[in-house]
């Protein structure tokens, strides 16, 4: 194939999708923002780039990751819940001036189903669902906007639920808590090997101009799953205020599903 791909954010989960796309027949160029692991890229067979962003610009030589890319993946965390203060929207208008500079004629955006709102009414959430007003996804919104309605590339964004992998499952931060909230609220989340494949799948059949929710199923309550997971590695179990009303939401990823014909790897 020969034909170039572009990753930006070679971490936990776009590391391995750009080994997968490597395995398609991809040259996959990829960034990451830790010089230390430019050898790691580069053994993968990955052209590494060190790529930082920041309200002043880009670090790092931009033009030359999207060199002769045709789609690039934008799989760059916010950390908005750790920095809420942070400008998230002021730093994606430089990477997107650097798209319209470049080759890159799609874009698959890697976003968030934390940009609908928590209720106690469990409400299903489609992509038509009303969409909340904190700060962090107003700003999560603005950014996906500002890639979809850009004209020099198309996009298609990936509202994501939390991702998990067996090395990285939040019940292992929850084992052991006390007094957590929202015990009867569903359970919202996503495989890692789902979350490629469902890029894949996007990347492989042109899947461009929309956007999609991508939650596994069943749903099942957070203190009955995590419960039960942590018995299963007999770990230590959390403890939830039962008496404290719950707000969740279902994600429905039926769209996704339907279009895509996708079938989840990993249920809950």
């Amino acid at each position: 194939m020969n034909q170039k791909i572009c990753v930006i954010g070679c971490g936990w989960l776009g590391f391995p999708l750009a080994k997968e796309l490597l395995k398609l027949g991809y040259d996959v160029h990829g960034s990451t923002t830790s010089k230390n692991k430019i050898e790691h890229l580069k053994n993968a067979h990955i052209t590494p780039y060190v790529i930082r962003f920041s309200l002043e610009g880009i670090e790092g030589n931009i033009t030359k990751c999207l060199l002769d890319c045709k789609t690039l993946i934008v799989n760059i965390p916010p950390g908005l819940r750790k920095h809420p203060e942070s400008n998230y929207i002021q730093k994606m208008k430089h990477l997107i001036n650097a798209i319209e500079l470049s080759t890159v004629e799609n874009v698959v955006f890697v976003g968030s189903t934390s940009v609908y709102a928590d209720d106690v009414s469990f409400p299903l959430i489609t992509e038509h669902s009303p969409t909340s007003t904190s700060k962090i996804a107003l700003q999560l919104l603005d950014v996906e906007s500002l890639f979809m309605t850009n004209k020099n590339f198309k996009t298609t964004v990936l509202r994501f639920s939390g991702l998990f992998a067996e090395d990285r499952h939040p019940a292992k931060f929850l084992s052991g808590r006390t007094q957590l909230k929202n015990a009867n609220a569903p359970v919202n989340l996503i495989h890692r090997d789902d979350c490629i494949s469902i890029i894949l799948k996007i990347v492989k059949h042109n899947i461009w101009n929309d956007v999609f929710n991508a939650s596994t199923t069943p749903h099942p309550t957070k203190k009955d799953y995590y419960t039960s997971f942590c018995k299963s590695l007999q770990m230590a179990i959390p403890e939830y205020e039962t008496n404290v009303v719950s707000k969740g939401k279902v994600i429905d990823s039926t769209k996704l599903v339907q279009l895509l014909n996708y079938d989840f790897k990993v249920k809950l």
